[in-house]
């Protein structure tokens, strides 16, 4: 091969390369999801989440979804596999995130169990 077919191909896959890390996290951001999702809550009854405006308001996905996967049934299949215990999401991200919220002045949802549950 000659340099010139060298440097183009080097060129093409540089090209290609850069095109397949523009970011996803645009395409992310379109996927909004059902406006409201009913998750299972147990004992307690299940929990209506304004799943939209928590986007609105939030503006990260991995905010909420670090600890499962964007899907529905996520949250359930990670506390039957271990990764999730029982209350884990819904205490330690939900509740903390509302009562920090609360704490800066600022509106915000429920910072108790029973406001959730139905």
């Amino acid at each position: 091969m000659n340099k010139k077919a060298i440097t183009i191909s080097l060129a093409v896959c540089i090209t290609v390369t850069g095109l397949s890390l523009i970011p996803v996290s645009g395409v992310m951001a379109q996927d909004k999801g059902r406006p409201e999702l009913t998750l299972n809550g147990g004992s307690k009854g299940p929990v209506l989440l304004k799943h939209q405006l928590h986007q609105a308001v939030i503006q990260d996905c991995a905010v909420c979804h670090k600890d499962f996967e964007k899907k529905p049934g996520a949250l359930d299949e990670a506390k039957k596999a271990g990764l999730l215990k029982a209350k884990q999401v819904m205490t330690k991200t939900c509740i903390a995130c509302h009562k920090e919220t609360k704490k800066a002045g600022k509106k915000s949802g429920p910072t108790n169990c029973n406001a959730c549950h139905s």
